[in-house]
């Protein structure tokens, strides 16, 4: 089990990064809700690619809710268009390069590297070329092409968090509720299924992919 406790009374810093102002609240809400909810303190960045109208202030609202009680938050949200990120390559990638200069995660979330959405891949691409030396855990969004895989790491999730995860997600993005995948019902599913691949304590998890790790 990999325990990630920083040196001496420092706090954890993360990197969270989505594509769309939902992602990575279905990515990996659930895993933050976890880590605020332990000892270390926690720094967290927050970073939204693509953000416009009422899907911006759902973003930004979205984030405060699920960072409360985090140390420090810093929530980003750039307005890269929803759809186009590889036809906005050199932009996004020097979106990336002062992102780099800015923060020193210990760990970093972001987009699966197969993901089936365009806008996703490149997220992960980019993540992975920017920061070099860094633990990254890539998570995964279900969506109507499918594409989901075998993860090889877990998070257990609680129930209490589960719940929460799922309520935060219903309670944020209105203008989501139309699309017949955003519901409670496939968030808590996908967390069961999960729990049951890693034989979660309280049978929910978050999965991820991990292309390399150090200890």
């Amino acid at each position: 089990m990999l325990r990630l406790i920083p040196e001496k009374d420092d706090a954890l810093k993360l990197l969270c990064i989505g594509a769309h102002s939902d992602d990575i609240e279905i990515g990996c809400g659930g895993t933050i809700l976890e880590l605020i909810g332990r000892p270390v303190p926690l720094d967290v960045t927050w970073v939204v690619l693509s953000g416009t109208g009422p899907r911006e202030q759902e973003a930004h609202d979205s984030a405060e809710r699920f960072l409360e009680g985090a140390r420090k938050q810093d929530i980003r949200i750039a307005e890269f268009r929803d759809g186009y990120f590889p036809s906005l390559h050199s932009d996004i990638k020097d979106y990336f390069e002062v992102l780099k200069r800015d923060v020193a995660p210990h760990l970093i979330f972001t987009h699966a590297g197969d993901d089936r959405h365009q806008d996703h891949r490149l997220v992960a691409e980019l993540t992975w070329n920017t920061f070099r030396d860094h633990v990254i855990l890539e998570y995964e969004i279900v969506k109507y092409d499918g594409g989901l895989g075998s993860p090889n790491a877990f998070v257990p999730i609680s129930t209490a968090n589960c719940q929460r995860k799922v309520d935060l997600l219903m309670q944020g993005f209105a203008t989501q509720r139309s699309r017949r995948w955003f519901t409670a019902e496939t968030f808590m599913a996908m967390l069961r299924i999960r729990g049951v691949e890693c034989n979660a304590p309280d049978g929910h998890a978050e999965g991820f992919y991990v292309r390399k790790i150090i200890l």
